[in-house]
């Protein structure tokens, strides 16, 4: 079973260290919560998008209880929303829903649309899925919120943070479910376009320019405040920053532990000494250390 624990990005959890720990944050997450907003989105989306079942659109509704299964969490509802921009989003807290977008189902291989999913049920499974719904609130502005609303602007960036170190744990739970080079040309096709004018990207050339962006950052204090400004109103990592860290986690022992033990999980077999689950090719286990 995989936990959010074997593959969080340590920023992502710094960063929700950091957001949890401001003042009136926790007396904000009560205040919308209670004011119905959860049940206002659900409504909206039940009413505007097509809920997807065995029974409607199953093809495409069929993609979801495999990386629900494989991740270890139960399955939302998903819909889908006729928009031609690709887009998916999660939303909840006691009714958790995925949607995604015509234009996503367009533009994405099926390999590629499993890796959106997945990375939306990455959300789920690391415990977002709260903070994001509230963020989807604060962000339309905390005037209507009265005296809260003067935490104001310091809170927008703290939450605006968090979001986009929480992006990059949720890439990699999608590169469990498929690889870290889907997630990248999944990153490509939303930089750049459809297959068609993209399927040639060479990956390791464009996450280089991670590494001139970051040069860039760092060139004096001028340019860094000036790619902080460029950065602090998203609520996503730029895409070659994205490119860059999850081909870099795809080579990492972590990585490689975590496919070992899904293929572990898969194959049936057990250590004859502590049970777990083991692959062909062990010479010993890598659980207890026990001879195989």
């Amino acid at each position: 079973m995989i936990k959010a624990t074997d593959f969080i990005h340590p920023e992502d959890a710094a960063a929700l260290r950091q957001l949890e720990s401001i003042p009136g944050f926790p007396t904000l997450v009560k205040k919308l919560m209670s004011m119905g907003l959860e049940q206002l989105q659900y409504g909206v989306n039940m009413a505007s998008a097509i809920r997807l079942s065995p029974s409607q659109l199953p093809k495409l509704y069929n993609r979801l209880p495999p990386i629900c299964k494989k991740l270890g969490i139960e399955q939302p509802e998903f819909y889908l929303s006729m928009d031609p921009n690709p887009n998916a989003w999660t939303f909840g807290d006691t009714k958790i829903f995925i949607t995604i977008t015509s234009g996503l189902v367009d533009m994405m291989t099926e390999e590629e649309l499993d890796a959106v999913i997945a990375h939306e049920c990455g959300h789920i499974l690391c415990h977002h899925v709260l903070y994001h719904s509230i963020a989807h609130y604060v962000m339309d502005g905390l005037d209507s919120l009265g005296v809260l609303g003067s935490l104001g602007a310091p809170l927008q960036y703290a939450i605006l943070y968090w979001e986009r170190k929480s992006e990059l744990s949720c890439d990699r739970a999608a590169s469990i479910v498929t690889t870290p080079a889907i997630v990248a040309s999944t990153m490509a096709r939303l930089s750049g376009g459809p297959t068609s004018i993209t399927k040639n990207i060479d990956m390791e050339e464009w996450a280089k320019q991670a590494d001139q962006y970051e040069a860039i950052r760092n060139d004096g204090l001028w340019n860094k405040t000036l790619q902080v400004a460029a950065i602090m109103n998203q609520n996503h990592p730029f895409s070659a920053v994205r490119v860059k860290e999850i081909l870099k986690w795809g080579k990492s022992s972590q990585y490689k532990t975590i496919v070992d033990h899904l293929s572990a999980e898969k194959s049936g077999k057990v250590c004859s000494n502590c049970k777990q689950p083991i692959v062909d090719g062990w010479t010993y286990c890598k659980h207890c250390g026990n001879k195989l």
